[in-house]
């Protein structure tokens, strides 16, 4: 099964239980990285800090996930089985760890909440960095810089920039609810002008009946239902804000410095772009998108140690 047929069969029947039979689904797949592979080669001084991680004795890590986030976590409906970035990164750092991933399935909504109040010991969602967040949970450092973006239809002709959806009272903007992208929406238009979903998916699926005029999201989620849909999506404008994305973790956590030195050794030796190069894969612009898709992907998801 190819990467793209997965992640339609994935968002379908995401749709499918949330929505209810409706019309033909926006497909996500996973997002391209303009990220060039590490050309550095690992020091000595590196392999040696790698093999100095911190030894966790194999306790089991609770995470908690939505798995309704593709391309960092969703559940195939062929196999019945969780996947996504979240989970080859997240295992990828219990097994330098030494510890075992237990993956529970969360609404987004409540999951900030969870761990600030302990019920889990790590969250990992494409969760994004805030000052407003820090004062609940602890981070880890950023491993990825994503960029807002404005999905529309594709025949949309009204506007092409955020100062012309702006401009045009008549527009609504769909995101989903609890992000930094709703957040972000409501700042551009006022919070009369957003409308709220439970999830990205059906926020698509509202966008392509025509039920709202753009969907603010990550453009990791955002370039896929180009990527998979150019005849029924495409991104307009340019980047709206740049957000680092992170693990978080309840308020003195001492998985947190363990976890830093877990990313630090995967970028390092390479190993955390080639992640980022399964699940975020370049997809081919249509030719009038051209300019603005590379425009928007020049910023797109980058893997990188955010200080």
């Amino acid at each position: 099964m190819t990467f793209r047929k997965l992640l339609f069969l994935m968002t379908l029947a995401l749709v499918l239980v949330v929505a209810g039979a409706c019309a033909a689904q926006p497909t996500p797949t996973a997002r391209p990285t303009e990220t060039a592979a590490p050309t550095d080669v690992p020091t000595e001084e590196a392999t040696s800090e790698s093999a100095a991680l911190p030894d966790l004795e194999g306790r089991t890590v609770t995470v908690a996930v939505e798995n309704a986030y593709p391309p960092f976590n969703s559940i195939d409906p062929e196999s019945g089985e969780a996947v996504g970035w979240d989970y080859d990164a997240v295992g990828e750092i219990c097994a330098r760890l030494n510890c075992v991933p237990e993956f529970i399935q969360t609404s987004w909504d409540g999951m900030l909440v969870a761990i600030a109040n302990g019920e889990f010991d790590m969250a990992a969602d494409g969760i994004t960095i805030t000052a407003e967040r820090d004062e609940t949970v602890d981070f880890s450092m950023g491993y990825m810089t994503v960029e807002q973006a404005i999905l529309v239809r594709a025949d949309e002709e009204r506007f092409s920039t955020a100062e012309e959806l702006a401009a045009d009272t008549s527009l609504i903007i769909g995101s989903q609810t609890g992000t930094t992208n709703y957040d972000v929406a409501v700042e551009l238009v006022g919070a009369e002008r957003v409308q709220a979903f439970d999830l990205f998916p059906v926020a698509v699926q509202a966008l392509i009946a025509g039920d709202v005029d753009a969907v603010i999201m990550d453009n990791t989620a955002g370039l896929g239902y180009v990527g998979a849909n150019p005849e029924s999506v495409k991104i307009v404008g340019s980047s709206l804000r740049s957000d680092a994305l992170g693990f978080a973790f309840p308020p003195g956590s001492e998985l947190v410095a363990a976890v830093n030195a877990a990313l630090e050794s995967m970028i390092a030796d390479g190993t955390l772009q080639e992640i980022n190069a399964r699940w975020f894969v370049p997809a081919e612009p249509a030719a009038e998108e051209e300019a603005p898709a590379e425009a928007t992907e020049a910023a797109a998801a980058e893997a990188t140690a955010t200080p």
